[in-house]
């Protein structure tokens, strides 16, 4: 890809990531960033939302550091789908105005715990561009491909063994992510001849067992693959899913946690499937998404 003609000294942008207890979320971003800035040219740097470092505030004083005569960042949110995240958190970080009005705090009072009231202020006079999030992209298609044909080069089973799949992806209380999964995997179906369907991890239906078994009711399947799309590792794809398929006892995960802003709570039905399930990784560092990531900022240039 020739970003050349395209580049722009004055003008840097931020990834925007969640922020993970757990380092394989930082590491996995760190690879974002490096290949980003590698293919494209520009100035980039991280900004966690919480937990993590550097925050967006501190992304925007590296890059301030960075690049000279800096008068445009563009704040690229790299979430899959939108949510209270990307249309309320990140510009408010940002010091932009929300783009709705928060259903956890709809007067903007927050507590004074709450990661939005301990952020640091971005200290920045020139002009800050916030995209949207990656949305069901026919390009991400490519990439559940990979993560199919890589699980299915680890099958125990024969070549000929029938095979399912399932796209699974967090939920949300809002309408924005089952928005999101359902188009992608309206476009992933139209593309797989295999037998397929999604689930949520939480929040919404059908949830990740219900969807499991709805698939091995309906179609005679020895093995099924679960495609957790999702960008990085970290709680939901190393713990939560893998203890809903049944790959961890009940001791090593608590059916419900607190992540600040929301409680987690996972359906308890029990996965009914006997066959052999694959579990590949998310979408990680892939140079797809990266081809994704350049192509999204290049339209702002």
């Amino acid at each position: 890809m020739d970003t050349n003609s395209k580049l722009s000294n004055n003008t840097a942008v931020i990834l925007v990531s969640h922020g993970s207890t757990l380092p394989f979320a930082e590491e996995v971003f760190t690879e974002i960033k490096e290949k980003f800035i590698n293919k494209s040219g520009l100035a980039a740097e991280i900004g966690y939302m919480k937990v993590s470092k550097p925050t967006i505030a501190g992304a925007v004083e590296i890059l301030k550091e960075e690049v000279d005569d800096l008068n445009k960042i563009i704040a690229l949110p790299v979430f899959l789908a939108p949510g209270i995240h990307t249309n309320i958190d990140i510009p408010t970080l940002l010091g932009l105005e929300p783009l709705e009005i928060d259903p956890r705090c709809p007067d903007g009072n927050y507590p004074a715990e709450h990661y939005l009231s301990i952020a640091d202020d971005v200290d920045f006079d020139g002009e800050i561009e916030l995209l949207s999030s990656i949305g069901p992209r026919d390009e991400l298609l490519d990439i559940i491909d990979k993560r199919i044909s890589e699980a299915l080069s680890e099958s125990e089973l024969d070549d000929d063994a029938k095979t399912g799949i399932l796209l699974v992806t967090h939920g949300s209380r809002l309408n924005y992510n089952k928005e999101f999964a359902t188009e992608l995997y309206d476009k992933f179906e139209k593309t797989c001849s295999l037998p397929s369907s999604f689930g949520f991890m939480e929040l919404c239906g059908p949830s990740i067992p219900e969807s499991i078994n709805k698939l091995a009711d309906e179609n005679d399947i020895d093995r099924l693959v679960v495609v957790p799309v999702f960008i990085a590792p970290g709680m939901h794809t190393t713990h939560d899913i893998p203890h809903i398929l049944g790959f961890l006892e009940d001791h090593e995960h608590e059916h419900s946690h607190d992540h600040g802003d929301h409680d987690h709570v996972h359906d308890l039905t029990p996965v009914d499937f006997d066959g052999e399930i694959l579990y590949p990784e998310p979408i990680k560092a892939d140079d797809i998404l990266i081809d994704i990531l350049i192509d999204m900022v290049n339209e702002k240039l």
